[in-house]
């Protein structure tokens, strides 16, 4: 948008603070080669847009913005004179993509002094040359330093990532490397007091009977009931006495396993009249290996199923067979990053998830958006177990309008007002040295805001914070920013903010 032209007055244009050091000549050269212009109040000028000038204000207010998802949030409004904004980093020339970084309205009738970014990148280069050059370094040193240390921070997640899945499947596969050995000893004592059955005296029709209590005592296992600690000492007392009194030896040892797979005096009266009483003792032993073998390989059975179930969790937490744009459902995703975070959030913190799930899927970035949950979570636990006493961690989702919230609420001590504001700077941590890197949070926003048209938030008083992150139920085509250019916050880009 053009506004007014007016006179330039190499006096008035000394008179901003920006040039108040420069020569005649240079004042000079200004105003020949820029201009006054007066613009009533509206835009002035829309980000997104080739940044083709830079504007000094005279007189008057200006405001800033910056476009989130489909909304344009207020950065700035000020009415002091000499601000500038607009084509700061003309100076690079092409090797940044040379566009407005906010958008600029002005609210009442407001004069600028207007240069062509050309005329300001020569200007930079021939009169401040040392200080280009510092720039220069400044501002792709900068964005080295993030890059390189966010793909650090991604190492350094995936390093504690990696140990927490270790310590996990190693737990259920040590269980099925214990019941398996175990296993083979019950299989061959099995086989044993098979043998000695089928050497004595005991006719076909006693046999099969036998065979029959066996197969409705696998049965059986398979529907044990769970029992309180209580009730389970109860049970087993009154067995280990029926035991004793039916002459069965070592009933003390026998009775355990025997509860444990919801056998009672009921079955074993059953048995009792089945066989005759010279084989029962036999008969019980057989049957005790039989609930042993069917008890370890249920243990098995839910040791491998944790396997699997874990490594599915990985799976669908690396998106590694997924395409990287898809529809999805965000419990999904969350369960598989509370899984893989299992080790870290250990015992001392209780994990609540109030999960809305008529919720319908989203539009996203599986693998972007789990690094978020990633981040966002670590940071609860760190909170929470500062002092060691752990608290609890709640996971909530919720329909909000045409946005899905994904909300992490945790009991620690909150984050004080005076920082609440940097938190999602680059760089900005209160971990201690070694811990952090500064850029979780800073990342996280660049995934929600900049990739998903989403938005990212925090309430906090102490004992209840909370980091909210809404994304759009419907999105853009993949591939678009949210943010032209950088695509950093309003609040850690200096550039755009009228100084």
């Amino acid at each position: 948008m053009s506004g007014q032209p007016m006179p330039c007055s190499p006096g008035e244009v000394g008179s901003l603070f920006l040039f108040e050091k420069l020569s005649p000549e240079q004042l000079g050269r200004l105003c020949a080669e820029g201009r006054v212009e007066r613009f009533e109040p509206g835009p002035v000028y829309t980000e997104g847009d080739p940044a083709t000038c830079f504007y000094v204000m005279i007189e008057g207010t200006v405001v800033l913005s910056r476009r989130v998802g489909g909304d344009d949030v207020e950065v700035s409004r000020t009415s002091q004179r000499g601000v500038y904004a607009g084509a700061m980093q003309a100076y690079l020339g092409d090797r940044v993509p040379q566009v407005y970084n906010n958008s600029m309205r002005v609210t009442e009738p407001t004069r600028f002094f207007v240069l062509p970014a050309e005329s300001f990148a020569a200007v930079m280069q021939e009169w401040f040359p040392m200080a280009a050059h510092l720039l220069e370094g400044l501002f792709f040193g900068s964005k080295n330093t993030q890059r390189a240390i966010g793909q650090r921070e991604r190492l350094l997640a995936l390093g504690s990532l990696s140990a927490g899945l270790t310590h996990e499947l190693n737990n259920p596969a040590a269980a099925a490397v214990r019941a398996t050995a175990t296993l083979r000893e019950r299989v061959a004592k099995m086989r044993h007091k098979l043998g000695v059955i089928a050497s004595g005296a005991y006719d076909p029709e006693a046999l099969a009977r036998l065979i029959e209590i066996q197969e409705r005592t696998a049965e059986r296992v398979a529907k044990a009931p769970t029992l309180s600690p209580l009730e389970a000492s109860d049970r087993e007392d009154t067995l280990t006495d029926w035991l004793d009194d039916h002459d069965i030896a070592e009933g003390w040892r026998i009775a355990p396993t025997f509860v444990q797979a919801g056998l009672d005096v009921d079955w074993l009266e059953q048995v009792a009249a089945t066989v005759d009483a010279e084989i029962l003792p036999g008969a019980v032993g057989w049957l005790n290996y039989t609930v042993e073998t069917e008890l370890l390989m249920d243990e098995i059975a839910d040791s491998t199923t944790r396997i699997s179930h874990l490594v599915d969790a990985a799976k669908q937490y690396s998106q590694l067979d997924r395409a990287p744009y898809r529809v999805v459902d965000v419990h999904e995703l969350l369960d598989s990053t509370l899984v893989m975070l299992s080790g870290k959030i250990g015992q001392r913190i209780q994990v609540v998830k109030d999960y809305d799930r008529t919720l319908p899927p989203v539009p996203a970035y599986p693998a972007e958006l789990n690094q978020v949950w990633t981040n966002l979570v670590d940071n609860a636990v760190f909170a929470m177990d500062g002092d060691g006493d752990g608290g609890t961690l709640t996971v909530r989702t919720a329909r909000d309008g045409d946005r899905v919230l994904v909300e992490f609420r945790d009991t620690g001590p909150g984050v004080p007002p005076d920082i609440r504001g940097r938190i999602f700077d680059p760089f900005f941590t209160t971990k201690p040295v070694g811990e952090g890197t500064g850029l979780g949070l800073d990342i996280s926003w660049r995934i929600v805001v900049n990739k998903h048209h989403g938005s990212i938030q925090v309430e906090s008083v102490p004992g209840d914070t909370r980091f909210q992150v809404l994304l759009p139920l419907t999105a853009p085509e993949p591939g678009t920013e949210a943010t032209p250019g950088t695509g950093t916050t309003p609040e850690t880009e200096t550039t755009e903010e009228p100084v």
